[in-house]
Order: structure tokens, then sequence, then C-alpha cells
């Protein structure tokens, strides 16, 4: 599915401690089309989160009190809700552990309104239905029109990311993926993401899995990729 053929009524967070910032990610968030809510802060963003519905989360990292990194934890706590950091480093041990605490992508400061909409629009894309029927192997189910991933009859609460990633394995249940090309499926090709990026989702999912008893929900084959597992409890 195309960003473009988005219904782009969606709302977004705005979560940082500079007002220009705020202003600039507001004015080109509605430009696209995407309504907003602000906060100054970590503390009144997971505020927002616990009051109303939001459809994705622009949060910075460097905020004074409550990081950005802090605040995440924090509202993944609560809420799967699609989280993009924005951030002054370009750090990839900063995204590593984003992307460990439940991020789903990093946009580096400066930034380019423009290209800060298409990553938020690729975002949600990845929260729409990329089929329409529901996927089922072992005691595993998705139902990517609802997005609800189920494991044994018990929810699997997925982000956007992880819930597209699963998704990838899941239309394919034997066929191997490497890092590169599940970066491809999820983020486009053009992305400068690495292979650490891919792990870090992998592992999340893992761990979610393993909290509902299965610990065989994808496979690694050392040198060559990652697959779906049996998916058994």
């Amino acid at each position: 599915m195309s960003c473009n053929t988005l219904d782009m009524n969606e709302r977004i967070l705005i979560v940082d401690d500079d007002p220009h910032i705020r202003d600039v990610v507001r004015i080109a968030a509605e430009g696209a089309g995407l309504r907003s809510v602000e906060a100054a802060n970590g503390q009144d963003a997971i505020t927002h989160i616990g009051r109303e519905e939001v459809d994705l989360v622009v949060l910075d990292v460097g905020m004074p009190q409550m990081d950005g990194f802090e605040c995440c934890k924090k509202i993944r706590a609560r809420s799967n809700v699609p989280v993009l950091f924005l951030t002054a480093q370009d750090d990839e041990l900063d995204r590593v552990l984003g992307f460990q605490l439940g991020a789903d992508d990093f946009v580096s400061k400066p930034f380019s309104p423009r290209e800060l909409v298409l990553r938020i629009k690729a975002i949600l894309a990845r929260g729409k239905p990329q089929v329409d029927t529901k996927l089922r192997h072992g005691e595993l189910e998705l139902d990517p029109p609802r997005h609800i991933c189920l494991l044994g009859g018990a929810a699997l609460g997925l982000t956007a990311t992880e819930f597209s990633l699963l998704a990838v394995l899941m239309t394919h249940p034997e066929q191997l993926y490497d890092r590169n090309r599940i970066i491809d499926h999820i983020y486009g090709p053009n992305s400068d993401l690495s292979g650490r990026t891919v792990d870090s989702h992998l592992r999340n999912i893992r761990a979610k899995a393993a909290a509902l008893g299965c610990t065989d929900i994808i496979v690694t084959v050392h040198g060559v990729g990652v697959k779906l597992g049996p998916c058994s409890l």
C-alpha cells in the first residue's frame, strides 16, 4: 500500500521542550493533512497518552528532567502507539537503544520537514493492513485489518513496526530473510538503517512471545537470516 493512498486523518502527538521545533513539526504535519496535539515535556506526553487517542508520537530525545528514552519506556508500559524519535545526534548506539525500547524510527536534527512527514506516513502505513485475510501459523494468528496478533489465543502486543516485520515472515513462513531484505520490506530500499535495528525488533518480538510461553516464534539460521519458527506453546 502506498503512503499516498492513506486517509490522513490520524493525529500525532508532538513532544519537544523547544516550542519552535513543535511549531515546525505541527505546520509540516498539518500541511500533510495530519491533526496534531503538543506536549512540552515527557510527563505531559504520558498524560496525553493516558487521556486521549493518538496514532503516532514524535518524541524528542534530549529533553530535560525526563528524556525521550525514559518517556518512551513509560509510553510502552501502557501503549503500542508508534514512536518516532527526534535526536540531535546521529549515534547508532542511541538508535539501537531506542529501537530496543520499542521506537519505530529516528530522524536527526536539523531535519527536513518534508522528510519527517514522509517518515511519519511510512510508519502509519505499517499500521495499515497489507493483506486483507488472517494469517495463521502454529499457535500464532495475525489479523492485519484489525491490527491484532494472537499467540495461543492471547494478545501479543506489537508496535506497528514489529507487526509489519512479523507479517512479512508469516506471509512466507518457510522463507529465510536476511536483515537487509527485512529493512527493505519495512523501511523501504533507501533506508540507511543497519541490521542491528532489525535485531532490536526481533529481540522485542521474541521477548513478548516468551512472556506468553512461546520460545520458538522466530528461528535464526546463523550467517543466513531469520524465518518464522514453529510458534508452539
